[in-house]
């Protein structure tokens, strides 16, 4: 069986991410560290693991009120999900009509914002009873969404991000992000953290922070040795994609498209 990463491979696509130094060695396996000296590269030690879907194509994710709320791909299995962290458990759930693949979802003044891949319809609800309760249209694809509390922030799986007002769901400002190996192609599923913006890279295990201010890349987080044990695991795992953040707390938990875990971990640097 075709693997499920086949579903938005385009020459582009795979184009733009080979003129990369940093997923080039991802490819051919050599030191991430080594390929990215000029910035951060962090590491992750699992705090704890709970319980996941592995049915779950995951597109998006966020944590609030103590339960993750998980936006899932694919069509005619793509869904929008409250879940109860501690055991897996799907609290509420809503199927999107067959022709929409879900994507990326965001947060914003109790309304759940969830994009679309192909289609350019975005759909809100209602936080608490996760009703449908309008549409949005955007140009191009969507991918990963989030909040700076103030505009949603969303990626299209290139290297610049759409900032867009949460009133008339206009684009306002785009957003460029660059490394020092040059553009960051590929973002994706995206989670605001501290300040921060850190996207999921399609096709690798890979996390960038940005900088929300520049667009510059502030460091990089290695999960390699985690998908690599979750697909020891769970052979049927497909790439790492979801990031949450629990900003009272300051827990993050990442998974990925069916994987059977959710993982609560803490960032180690080098040194560590």
């Amino acid at each position: 069986m075709r693997s499920m990463v086949c579903w938005r491979i385009s020459h582009s696509a795979l184009s733009a991410a080979v003129r990369i130094l940093p997923f080039l060695c991802l490819l051919l396996g050599v030191s991430f560290s080594a390929c990215l000296a000029a910035e951060p590269v962090y590491r992750a030690e699992v705090v704890q693991r709970y319980p996941h879907d592995p049915a779950a194509f995951t597109q998006g994710l966020f944590f609030l009120n103590g339960l993750l709320y998980e936006g899932t791909g694919l069509y005619g299995e793509s869904s929008l999900r409250q879940v109860r962290l501690e055991d897996g458990e799907v609290l509420k759930m809503v199927n999107l009509e067959p022709e929409f693949f879900g994507e990326g979802l965001a947060v914003l003044d109790d309304r759940i914002y969830q994009l679309t891949w192909r289609e350019g319809v975005g759909f809100i609800y209602d936080l608490e009873s996760l009703e449908k309760v309008g549409e949005f249209a955007y140009e191009g694809q969507g991918w990963g969404l989030t909040t700076d509390g103030i505009y949603l922030i969303m990626s299209d799986g290139s290297s610049v991000l759409r900032y867009l007002d949460p009133d008339s769901l206009e684009p306002v400002r785009w957003l460029p992000v660059r490394g020092e190996g040059g553009e960051v192609q590929l973002l994706n599923e995206l989670e605001y953290v501290d300040g921060e913006i850190w996207a999921n890279i399609w096709l690798s295990s890979v996390i960038c922070r940005l900088d929300p201010a520049t667009g510059r890349v502030l460091g990089w987080i290695d999960l390699r040795d985690l998908a690599a044990l979750e697909l020891q695991e769970n052979p049927g795992a497909d790439v790492l994609n979801g990031i949450a953040f629990h900003g009272e707390t300051g827990r993050i938990f990442v998974t990925g498209k069916l994987w059977s875990s959710i993982y609560q971990i803490r960032l180690l640097s080098s040194s560590e």
